[in-house]
């Protein structure tokens, strides 16, 4: 089975790649990082010093740096899909009598996913400036827990509003700030946060989509070709009932780029409905995926019996003391289902007030 051998390590390898630069695109160390560093170290002697510096700016440009090479990556992938389905499964769904009606709604969902799609990438996410700070500022109430009142960008030189975040890769800090997102070279907050959603959905039901009319068309041959019936002789001359495995090999050997598109349309599909569950709980329970990443090992300093600044609690009125609201629950900024779900999906715009 060497065909199901290769194409896993192909899909894992992918897929490897997929998680760690969604979960490490803006940070300084991160694995690429990490190994470019020892590859190098390990080459210098070898490598001249120009290769070296090239190699190292390449990657900061690529991961600390706003860039349209994911862009460029996700449209290419989605290309090769999509002509892959256009030039030979759709003929081969035709012939099975399949209405174009179900065969005309991948390309109704890429259109609605390359509308979303550009909205991620144009949309202001929510920057905070010098004009609508004092604005920023009120629209958020400070939990004195993750955000503090008073503290300000040392990059940007203006006060942070609760739930704001300067992201380096873009050089700003972004009003209810979830992540930064190198497929839409752009920052995900509070004015595109609904538009984020949207295209995930409408990403992932376009792949499942795909994988159900792939799926469906291979089942079909296989059915009309009689292999679930067939036998075939094995190595050692003996008669031996087609299994499972051998179906599946055949039908590497008969419709290679087929068979290809449907497992990475498959695991595609599985990544992003995980991901896309993930930002709909966060959505329902008004948190951003910084908020619960920085929650999960949230420890006060005041408060922990081993911080030299928890000695000095008993004399000094900390965040945590019970004058200061209560911070216990988990999630600061949920105000219901209903509210939550409206805020991301409508969110306050800051609009200066004009003085008379």
């Amino acid at each position: 089975m060497d065909f199901l051998t290769l194409f896993a390590v192909y899909v894992l390898l992918v897929l490897s790649c997929i998680v760690l630069v969604c979960k490490y695109s803006g940070q300084q160390q991160t694995p690429f990082s990490i190994l470019l560093n020892f590859t190098i170290k390990v080459f210098s002697p070898f490598t001249p010093k120009w290769l070296q510096t090239l190699s190292q700016r390449s990657l900061h440009r690529l991961f600390h740096q706003r860039s349209n090479t994911f862009i460029y990556l996700h449209i290419l992938l989605e290309g090769a899909v999509y002509a892959e389905f256009t030039y030979e499964v759709f003929g081969f769904c035709r012939e099975m009598d399949t209405t174009l009606t179900s065969l005309s709604v991948p390309y109704i969902l890429l259109i609605i996913k390359t509308f979303f799609f550009y909205l991620c990438v144009r949309k202001d996410p929510g920057t905070v400036t010098k004009r609508k700070v004092s604005v920023q500022v009120l629209m958020y109430p400070y939990d004195r827990r993750l955000f503090h009142p008073g503290v300000s960008c040392p990059t940007c030189q203006l006060f942070k509003p609760a739930r704001s975040k300067h992201c380096r890769v873009c050089n700003r800090c972004v009003q209810r700030f979830d992540h930064h997102c190198v497929w839409v070279n752009n920052c995900i907050g509070a004015q595109n946060t609904r538009y984020f959603l949207l295209y995930l959905f409408s990403l992932c039901a376009m792949a499942g989509d795909i994988a159900v009319l792939t799926a469906d068309m291979l089942l079909h041959a296989v059915l009309r070709s009689g292999l679930l019936r067939a036998s075939y002789i094995d190595e050692r001359g003996e008669r031996q009932a087609a299994g499972a495995l051998f179906v599946i090999q055949h039908l590497f050997l008969t419709f290679p780029r087929i068979v290809f598109m449907l497992g990475f349309l498959l695991f595609v599909f599985f990544l992003l409905a995980g991901y896309s569950l993930f930002h709909s709980y966060l959505a329902v329970v008004n948190q951003t995926s910084n908020e619960w990443y920085k929650s999960r090992g949230y420890v006060c300093q005041h408060c922990h019996p081993r911080s030299t600044a928890g000695a000095a609690a008993g004399a000094v009125d900390h965040l945590c003391s019970p004058a200061a609201p209560d911070h216990s629950r988990r999630y600061f900024y949920s105000r219901g289902l209903l509210k939550n779900l409206g805020e991301v999906f409508s969110p306050p715009v800051p609009v200066r007030k004009k003085h008379k």
